[in-house]
């Protein structure tokens, strides 16, 4: 194990990491713990967590989000081979207007089936390729 790991006493996540809540464990490695989500998206719907509490992508270390994604790569395998699933969604979210709500950091992995009820929550529609161009210089590394 790994010999530090920052926790906040007052985060969910961390009480389950630690053992202190009930959680059903699905996959555990020195970094990162897999749960099922108590309120699921579709049948089989997981959440990779770190050990170590970080709030979201700009706090998580290298070496937990490596770990991270190689959780949710696995179980998303499994979620194909095991579960049946036709496809399987991996979401992250980054504060309240992406829809974070737990400030620990966490990936959704979300077996889909072809009939089951969710849906995309944009309508695709092709962007003004002088706004790309524009908006895109705010991502080139200066």
């Amino acid at each position: 194990m790994l010999e530090s790991r920052p926790v906040n006493g007052d985060c969910i996540f961390c009480r389950i990491v630690a053992g202190d809540i009930p959680a059903v464990r699905v996959r555990e490695d020195e970094r990162t713990i897999a749960i099922m989500d108590i309120n699921p998206a579709t049948r089989g719907h997981v959440l990779v967590l770190p050990r170590a509490h970080a709030a979201d992508l700009h706090e998580i270390g290298d070496d937990d989000l490596a770990a991270c994604a190689r959780a949710a790569r696995d179980l998303a395998g499994r979620a194909l081979e095991r579960l049946g699933a036709d496809g399987v969604t991996i979401m992250q979210s980054n504060g309240p207007a992406a829809w974070q709500t737990v400030f620990h950091y966490h990936v959704h992995v979300i077996p889909r089936y072809e009939d089951d009820p969710l849906v995309l929550p944009w309508t695709p529609a092709p962007a003004d390729p002088d706004e790309l161009e524009k908006i895109s210089q705010a991502y080139v590394k200066d």
